[in-house]
């Protein structure tokens, strides 16, 4: 290992150009997918687009501009698994049916910030691969959203809905919108060369959908105890419900904005930039989310009690299981389509893309 080597870094100037790519019908005259290794205001920092596996693994362990986008989710994921393993294990705590969509929600809260590592670490060894890593990436998050809809259905619901159709059809609802999310986000990756900012709309769109719909139940009961001080009775939301809506208006104005970067291109390059300030964002909601549902399990255990039955495991486990399989598919189907144009392997040729690059730093 000492005599291992880490990855040459490049500036934005250097990135070469990737030809023969799988969707050169989508891109305009004059852009290359080398394009798609760039980021606004980032000007140095970059990975080969060519990089192996290997290098990859060595570039977490070198300053780039990913190397903390990769371990801002890889440390999260350890955190949210001892979390799961801790209430797993309590005495008495997963025999028990009122725990299960708590159990639920823990395994893509563990397994979304696994999904975004691997994809930052691997996404520099083809313009394929990229693709392919951010689908994966994409679907884990919609699986996530899909997660947060278990324990707002069985601990978090307004009294007012509880056996009404929203009740019914929530979890449902929710396990349709994370096939809406993969697909819509999957799909925006293919315009996104020809019309960047309707990429970003839709990607932007994809996720902002679910986790409206999701806190359908906390906006209810946030209206309902406005103004009320702390008289609203079960309606009360814990300061980590608002430290959670708060992370998530965050992480959704980071993800949209690219700020502080596009201030001071080049000066964000390896810390601070946004994307790792959304991941940072992103992993502090999903921890202030776990703590506000703990909050509405103990505090609304007893009325729940006497309000509905506990939801049944085998129900919940297939339509998370049904959901798994489908987001899976949709992925499939989006990486076959990577593999329909010309079959040769993406190489490096000719020199840096001068054009490109100056419009860029402009």
């Amino acid at each position: 290992m000492l005599s291992l080597r880490l990855p040459q870094l490049l500036q934005i100037h250097q990135v070469p150009p990737v030809r023969a790519s799988t969707h050169q019908f989508l891109l305009p005259r004059g852009l290359t997918e080398a394009e798609v290794f760039w980021e606004d205001g980032i000007m140095s920092g970059y990975r080969r687009p060519t990089s192996s596996a290997l290098d990859c693994v060595l570039s977490s362990f070198q300053m780039t501009n990913e190397t903390v986008n990769i371990w801002t989710h890889f440390l999260p994921t350890w955190y949210f698994l001892w979390r799961l393993l801790e209430l797993a294990g309590g005495p008495g705590f997963g025999a028990e049916p009122y725990h299960w969509p708590l159990l639920i929600f823990l395994l893509p809260a563990c397994l979304y910030p696994f999904a975004s590592c691997c994809a930052h670490t691997f996404s520099s060894m083809s313009p394929r691969a990229r693709h392919i890593c951010y689908f994966l990436d994409y679907g884990a998050l919609s699986l996530y959203s899909l997660g947060c809809a278990f324990p707002y259905a069985a601990y978090s619901m307004p009294a007012s809905w509880l056996h009404g159709r929203l009740h019914q059809l929530f979890v449902p609802a929710a396990a349709l919108n994370s096939f809406l999310c993969t697909g819509l986000s999957c799909y925006s990756r293919f315009p996104e060369l020809e019309s960047p900012g309707l990429s970003k709309i839709l990607r932007t769109a994809a996720f902002t959908y679910p986790f409206l719909f999701d806190n359908l139940p906390l906006f209810y009961r946030l209206g309902l105890c406005w103004g009320r001080g702390h008289n609203c009775g079960q309606e009360a939301l814990s300061t980590s419900h608002g430290y959670h809506l708060f992370c998530a208006l965050l992480t959704g104005f980071l993800f949209a904005s690219h700020l502080p970067e596009r201030l001071a291109p080049g000066r964000f390059d390896y810390i601070g930039h946004s994307h790792q300030l959304f991941h940072i964002c992103a992993v502090l909601g999903t921890h202030f989310q776990l703590e506000a549902v703990l909050a509405d399990m103990g505090s609304r255990r007893a009325w729940l009690a006497t309000q509905e039955p506990p939801l049944g495991l085998v129900g919940t486990v297939a339509t998370l299981g049904m959901a798994v399989a489908g987001n899976l598919l949709i992925i499939a189907a989006f990486t076959a389509s990577l593999f329909r144009g010309p079959r040769t392997c993406p190489l490096l040729q000719g020199g840096p893309l001068e054009g490109g690059t100056k419009a860029r730093q402009q």
